[in-house]
């Protein structure tokens, strides 16, 4: 029993002792308890007996910086770093006295310099601090600086791992230094800690695209199609991928995008001119022309905008040059052959073969004329370009093979001056837009 009323007297002595050395000897209830008014009034008070109170300075700077009145605290910061840097009596701790000055001038506009060099000197005084490495990263980002600001979230990382939104920066940094590899597993861990970071989304869908996974990248587009902020970028990035393997489903992708009233002026344009591109493969010509005037006006010399709108404002007026530049096969063949009975109308025309290639359509066909009769072979070439030397003299070499004693090659487009010159006495005539227009005019399909 003595042994416990023993033990109570000792808590309670204790307690007392506590208390009692505790207090402060002024009376006041601690810096801790002080209002923030009673903290400033005080320090101002210092200060008006000495300007170089570190002390003051320190409570001053302590409470705006925690208040976000970052004006005052990079003054009083900057008073701090000055006298430390004077009296070196370990008074001011001159790193967070650094430290704070930095990040009051990211806070700050046009003080992004000042905030470098406040910044590395924290780090020189302790390079492995978090703090000090994650912002002069984000000050490096702000200047667009990516490879310097990269090294420097990677320490901030190795500081604290778990520290929230770094990975999402570092990850940022690597995609706009184009770095997109490196980029994907920052962006996947940013999103493991924000699932719902649609930053952080889009940009790893689109790093994987540029690496070659847009198989993999689609879902994410699709997913964001309808998002205000990422939708349009969306809508093209889903509608270029499907271009290559569904002309409607690109087509639905970009009008979705097109709906997107706050797109960037260049993601509106760049899907204007895609779903134009669509239009023309689905022979839907005036939409087409109407979107790309529509480019044209907003930028005249867009890629290629000004030769698609001539070429397709002559389709538009000649239906038979439409079929002959971007009908299916069938079609494209039917007319073929009227093309050759109508330039021969005054022939009896006999076709022994058709062979149907990827760039062009051979026709071998047997000519009765009043002038000359023989195996004839024409090769219709749809593309609206240049056809070079090379294919003719392939088309020669054919020539030989069916045994046919005359070729014609017949182009939407124009042939080269070395493929004009090739065909010199050889028994070859070349057919370009002009002469090819002509005769389809005279066709009824």
């Amino acid at each position: 029993m003595s042994f416990i009323i023993a033990g109570v007297f000792m808590i309670g002595l204790v307690a007392v002792l506590v208390l009692f050395l505790g207090k402060p000897k002024d009376g006041s209830k601690g810096s801790a308890g002080k209002t923030k008014a009673q903290i400033i009034r005080e320090a101002n008070k210092r200060l008006a007996k000495n300007p170089h109170d570190p002390i003051a300075l320190m409570s001053l700077g302590d409470v705006y910086f925690t208040n976000q009145l970052w004006d005052k605290a990079h003054s009083t910061y900057s008073q701090l770093v000055k006298l430390a840097l004077a009296n070196k009596d370990g008074v001011i701790d001159l790193y967070q006295a650094f430290l704070r000055v930095g990040i009051c001038c990211i806070n700050l506009q046009d003080k992004d310099e000042e905030a470098i060099q406040a910044l590395s000197n924290a780090i020189r005084l302790n390079g492995t601090a978090y703090e000090p490495n994650y912002y002069l990263g984000k000050t490096m980002f702000k200047m667009q600086l990516y490879d310097k600001a990269v090294p420097l979230f990677k320490k901030a990382l190795m500081a604290d791992p778990t520290a929230h939104g770094v990975y999402f920066s570092l990850g940022q940094c690597l995609y706009n230094a184009k770095k997109y590899r490196e980029s994907l597993p920052a962006l996947k861990k940013a999103l493991d800690e924000e699932p719902g970071n649609k930053e952080a989304l889009y940009d790893m869908a689109d790093a994987m695209t540029k690496e070659g996974h847009g198989d993999k990248a689609i879902k994410v587009f699709m997913h964001l199609r309808a998002d205000p902020v990422y939708g349009a970028r969306s809508c093209l990035q889903a509608g270029i991928f499907h271009i290559k393997t569904s002309c409607d489903a690109a087509i639905q992708d970009l009008e979705i995008g097109l709906k997107h009233e706050n797109a960037e002026p260049e993601t509106k344009i760049d899907i204007m001119y895609n779903l134009a591109r669509c239009y023309f493969e689905k022979n839907l010509i005036p939409k087409g022309l109407g979107l790309l005037k529509q480019v044209r006006s907003l930028n005249s010399n867009y890629k290629d905008t000004n030769t698609l709108i001539n070429r397709y404002q002559e389709l538009s007026q000649n239906s038979n040059l439409q079929v002959y530049v971007s009908s299916n096969s069938s079609d494209f063949v039917t007319l073929c052959r009227k093309f050759i009975t109508t330039k021969y109308r005054n022939s009896t025309i006999k076709i022994q073969n058709i062979d149907v290639d990827v760039l062009y359509t051979d026709i071998l066909a047997e000519i009765y004329s009043s002038k000359w009769e023989d195996v004839a072979l024409f090769r219709f070439f749809r593309t609206t370009g240049s056809t070079g030397e090379i294919y003719v003299r392939e088309f020669h070499g054919h020539m030989s093979d069916v045994k046919a004693a005359r070729g014609f090659c017949i182009s939407a487009g124009t042939f080269t001056e070395d493929a004009r010159r090739y065909i010199d006495g050889r028994p070859i005539d070349l057919i370009e837009k002009n002469d090819l227009t002509k005769v389809l005019k005279q066709i009824s399909l």
